[in-house]
């Protein structure tokens, strides 16, 4: 996933270019600010009694935001929550560190660019045996297929077949690929292709040209185990963003929570068009801009829909609300793919999902679960 973003809590914290290699899935990062404090909105952290002991923190250590960067998975890692009475900043600073490791692990098991891991292996064996693999790498690929059947195979992770074919990554080419290589490669695509056998733990590739590749869903899933190292240290309030994949738990200790902004898909970078609170739950967004390229008029880009080998064309931006980052990493480009109106069916049949949907006229549809919860600040801008 590539991507430009912008964090800002309460002060800008960062701005970058995320590097991330090639996949089917790419998001634009969104924006955490703090937003009005709404009254009595979630539990705000009690100060320090004054009959506490002298080894507890001082008041002005309860409630010190504390923010941390690094890079992972190709991409920029951002990290912000709150003090305790219980965990410090030398402790979050020490758990942000520990995430990052943990992020770092799963990225060498579901990278394509390692030779080495686990999906490099089942690719370097496609058609001829099944390839033994982690249970975590087991059980994303097993969760990518439950997508591709819930999506009409919209998400697909056999997509990887059509690497190198279109150039939109740090080999940017603004030459489409012809219409008889497209239906060279495309021909391979196809998630039934891909063969699991759970006694096993095996993932066998049927065909010899199929190839897989976890880059629409692989962050999601590490973002939800970085979230987990800070959950199960006692972190109340926090988020954790890898690209635009975001996840965040909580309130801040005022009381306000977190807020999340969608990127104006033809605006200029840092110009969101919408914002909405975001407590528990995940943001991850699709959009045709990053990586994209225009030829003749006509807009290419990286989201391409594996069952006609070319760009989709029925959305500019797709936002996904989730439970989990996984959850909405997965669902992002299949709605993308699948376009309002189906896309939204899609939506509205899991559990706890919503969408924010800028579709290719330029319209914004909002999923039922989120109507009266995203806030428009200006309507998306118009352009090619």
């Amino acid at each position: 996933m590539k991507s430009f973003c912008v964090l800002a809590l309460g002060a800008l914290l960062c701005a970058c270019r995320d590097t991330t290699p090639p996949s089917q899935s790419a998001t634009p990062a969104l924006e955490a600010s703090p937003g009005p404090a709404p009254a009595a909105s979630g539990a705000v952290l009690p100060a320090p009694p004054a009959s506490s002991s002298a080894s507890a923190p001082p008041r002005s250590w309860v409630g010190q935001k504390v923010t941390g960067e690094d890079h992972a998975m190709g991409t920029h890692l951002a990290y912000a929550s709150f003090t305790t009475a219980t965990v410090d900043a030398a402790r979050l600073h020490a758990l942000y560190d520990q995430a990052t490791a943990e992020i770092r692990r799963l990225e060498k098991l579901m990278t394509t660019w390692d030779p080495a891991s686990e999906v490099s292996q089942v690719n370097a064996a496609a058609g001829q045996h099944p390839v033994a693999v982690s249970p975590e790498t087991f059980e994303v690929i097993r969760e990518a297929l439950h997508a591709s059947e819930l999506s009409e195979g919209c998400f697909d992770i056999t997509f990887e077949t059509m690497h190198g074919l279109w150039k939109f990554d740090q080999d940017l080419d603004p030459h489409p690929p012809t219409a008889a290589e497209v239906k060279a490669k495309v021909k391979y695509v196809g998630y039934r292709h891909v063969k699991l056998d759970a006694a096993a733990s095996t993932v066998f590739l049927d065909e010899p040209h199929v190839r897989i590749g976890l880059g629409g869903i692989a962050k999601g899933y590490a973002v939800d185990k970085a979230a987990k190292v800070l959950l199960d240290a006692g972190v109340t309030s926090f988020f954790v963003q890898a690209g635009g994949d975001l996840y965040t738990h909580g309130v801040k200790p005022d009381g306000s929570p977190w807020q999340a902004g969608i990127r104006d898909p033809r605006g200029p970078d840092g110009d969101y068009f919408a914002m909405m609170a975001v407590s528990d739950h995940a943001f991850s967004t699709a959009g045709d801009y990053e990586r994209s390229y225009i030829v003749d008029g006509k807009r290419y880009h990286h989201i391409i829909d594996p069952r006609t080998g070319y760009p989709a064309t029925a959305s500019r931006s797709v936002t996904i609300w989730a439970p989990t980052a996984l959850l909405a990493d997965e669902i992002d480009d299949a709605v993308f793919i699948l376009g309002p109106e189906k896309g939204l069916k899609l939506v509205e049949s899991l559990d706890g999902v919503g969408a924010v949907i800028v579709d290719a006229h330029d319209r914004v549809w909002t999923s039922k679960r989120l109507e009266g919860r995203v806030k428009l600040v200006h309507p998306p801008a118009d352009g090619l």
